[in-house]
């Protein structure tokens, strides 16, 4: 079973509608996945109320748990721990928040704040994250992503060994813009292998985590 609480559709930048996504997700071997478009304030209540309505349809007909979230993206660092809050009252069922990757021009700090906060649950590809930021993340029970994304996986090692380090917990996300973005079981285990992880630490990464993040995130 494939698992997968970071994805993108066309209500931000992503190729395919959410229902799309969810669709060719099932044909794919998932058993959970969040879709978590890109999003600031403005139009924070439209796109988890969207995107919502259709996780709710399609699990109600499809054999797949579909999970709304949200990405912050490119947020002021100091404005995150307040949106991140008001997406959780919103509807969001998890909050991303895009990490200091070295490929965009992302605010310094973000990472800090985003680890600081009770309302995030995934720091997606943190990039040259520091150990005491690890820390952060695993004293705050707050997941570290180790990316399939082309533009940030060359990151993957140091995620993986700051997460060794302070203890914190990995999780393998897609970052899915495309149906060709999504994972496969083959492919998780590659994207944790390739991050220098034991067979322990993958099984963790691509399964014991996730089914853990997902039963903490149903249960709200």
């Amino acid at each position: 079973m494939v698992y997968d609480f970071h994805t993108h559709t066309s209500i931000s930048d992503g190729a395919l509608s959410p229902l799309e996504l969810v669709r060719r997700a099932l044909i794919n071997g998932y058993h959970a996945i969040a879709i978590t478009d890109h999003v600031g304030i403005g139009y924070l209540e439209r796109l988890i109320a969207e995107t919502a309505a259709d996780c709710l349809l399609a699990q109600n007909h499809w054999n797949i748990t579909a999970i709304p979230g949200v990405e912050l993206t490119h947020l002021p660092a100091a404005a995150i721990a307040e949106t991140a809050k008001k997406a959780k009252e919103m509807g969001a069922k998890v909050v991303v928040v895009h990490g200091e990757t070295t490929a965009e021009p992302v605010e310094p700090g973000t990472n800090l704040a985003a680890l600081k906060s009770p309302h995030v649950d995934i720091l997606a590809h943190p990039g040259l994250l520091t150990l005491e930021e690890a820390k952060l993340a695993a004293s705050n029970g707050i997941y570290l992503e180790l990316t399939a994304r082309k533009q940030h996986f060359t990151t993957n090692k140091h995620v993986a060994e700051m997460a060794r380090l302070a203890g914190a917990k990995l999780i393998v996300n897609s970052d899915a813009h495309d149906e060709f973005d999504l994972l496969t079981s083959k492919l998780a285990y590659s994207i944790a292998q390739n991050a220098s992880l034991t067979e322990t630490e993958i099984t963790n990464a691509i399964k014991t985590n996730p089914q853990a993040l997902l039963k903490k995130l149903l249960s709200r």
